[in-house]
């Protein structure tokens, strides 16, 4: 019976525990096909990375404008508007109403110097000092004040000392006496003379 029995299978080879395990045929196929999209897809960032950046280069340029060159065409003139009286508002003059007239100007000289007469020439006896006493009238058409400028003197005409009078608001025609004053002891024969004499309309 022993020689009927069918012979035993082959042995079968064990694996090694240190050999990795097998792939299957499917898996290998599925990591090749993953690669190849990941290569592709970075290419296809890359790409709409590098159109972004020079669409914004592109932009920040044209923001960037240079100015316009410089026109030689000559500047124009400026508005030739033509002049015109302004009136201050409230001040036209009214008909009928009467309209001041202006001062008379300020006056020195031969016209100034008649309006004023030296009446008395004086040394005082005390100090040595001399003066003159004046009188003003106004010959002018309106109020004025006067600066009477007198001279002291000496026997040879040299200039010995030098004074002033003064009045103020002094009516037309009105008239009004004074005193020149000088300073500083003089001799004896002094003699007073108007140097100048200034009107001053009010």
């Amino acid at each position: 019976m022993s020689d009927n029995l069918p012979p035993p299978p082959p042995e079968q080879p064990q694996p090694s525990p240190w050999a990795p395990p097998a792939t299957p045929p499917g898996k290998q196929q599925r990591t090749g096909l993953i690669v190849s999209l990941a290569v592709g897809g970075g290419l296809v960032v890359a790409g709409a990375l590098v159109a972004l950046v020079y669409s914004l280069l592109d932009s920040v340029s044209d923001s960037i404008a240079l100015p316009p060159a410089r026109s030689d065409a000559p500047y124009s003139e400026p508005y030739g508007e033509e002049p015109y009286d302004e009136q201050p508002y409230g001040e036209d003059p009214v008909e009928g109403e009467p309209v001041e007239e202006e001062p008379e100007p300020v006056v020195s000289g031969p016209a100034a110097e008649r309006d004023v007469t030296i009446t008395k020439c004086a040394r005082d006896s005390l100090i040595g000092w001399q003066h003159a006493d004046l009188t003003i009238v106004n010959g002018s058409r309106s109020p004025a004040g006067y600066v009477v400028f007198v001279e002291f003197l000496d026997t040879k005409g040299a200039v010995l000392t030098d004074g002033i009078a003064t009045t103020d608001d002094l009516a037309p025609g009105a008239s009004v006496k004074v005193k020149a004053q000088g300073v500083g002891e003089v001799p004896t024969g002094t003699t007073c003379r108007v140097k100048q004499v200034t009107r001053d309309p009010m």
